[in-house]
């Protein structure tokens, strides 16, 4: 545990789980009512865990926070949201062209201007300052391309003389904890679009699943035939057992009316 833990902010959980204790306490006579909703009322008004740990230190179940986080998993949303500054905050495009991709942190804002120019900003594997950036673009005469991942929420607000903001990516719902892209500006004969693409890793996996679907409906397909082959193959040979009693049948057939008539002319 590290000397400012405590300092670390309790999320609604953590407060949930210390009122649950509560409750149990009050439930087997462990604490009387005004205590209870002094402690209670102290749960809900934490906002540290050096605050909401001391509230169940004394009650069997407590202290009930763990003060120490767990890290994100490597490559889920909550890593990508870090905080802090951005690794860019602007970028100007005058007869000419600029990028910004790869591994880069967005700010909170980021400005950019493209004035007979073009840009892109492409933030598939970008981190994020915040859980909301804003992409406010001036494009005059020229064009700014914004690229976004799978999953991020996109919100357009720009304004269009002559030009043109793309609204084709609004509306599509984000995955749980994604951050919010708010794209905002103004063009004059020019346009600002915004388009999702997969990364090259995504591209590999899709690839790589397709690769294995079809892999798999070639062994189904396979199955199929074999099994279908083995279906006739039985046919077939029930076919020719049923061939072969029919005519067994045929001949006992035939010898019993010719003993018969043996037997009729002996007499």
């Amino acid at each position: 545990m590290t000397g400012d833990a405590p300092e670390l902010r309790a999320s609604d959980a953590d407060r949930e789980r210390v009122a649950e204790v509560l409750r149990d306490a009050l439930a087997e006579g462990r604490l009387d009512m005004e205590e209870f909703e002094e402690r209670l009322e102290a749960t809900y008004k934490a906002r540290t865990y050096g605050e909401l740990t001391p509230i169940t230190r004394d009650l069997p179940a407590g202290p009930l926070v763990n003060l120490v986080k767990e890290p994100a998993p490597e490559g889920s949303w909550a890593s990508r949201v870090t905080g802090g500054e951005g690794s860019s905050s602007w970028a100007v495009a005058v007869l000419s062209g600029f990028q910004r991709r790869g591994r880069w942190t967005v700010p909170k804002r980021f400005n950019c201007v493209a004035f007979w120019g073009g840009g892109e900003i492409d933030l598939r594997e970008a981190n994020f300052a915040d859980g909301e950036v804003e992409i406010n673009c001036v494009a005059i005469m020229g064009g700014v391309n914004i690229i976004v991942p799978q999953g991020v929420d996109v919100v357009v607000r720009g304004i269009g003389v002559m030009g043109g903001f793309d609204h084709r990516e609004e509306g599509v719902p984000g995955e749980a904890g994604a951050p919010r892209v708010v794209v905002t500006g103004f063009a004059f004969w020019g346009g600002v679009g915004v388009e999702r693409k997969l990364t090259r890793t995504q591209r590999l996996e899709l690839k790589e699943q397709r690769r294995q679907d079809k892999l798999e409906r070639k062994q189904s397909m396979r199955e199929l035939q074999q099994s279908f082959h083995s279906d006739v193959r039985d046919a077939h040979r029930r076919l020719v057992d049923g061939h072969r009693d029919l005519e067994r049948e045929r001949r006992d057939r035939r010898r019993d009316d010719r003993d018969r008539r043996d037997h009729h002319d002996d007499h």
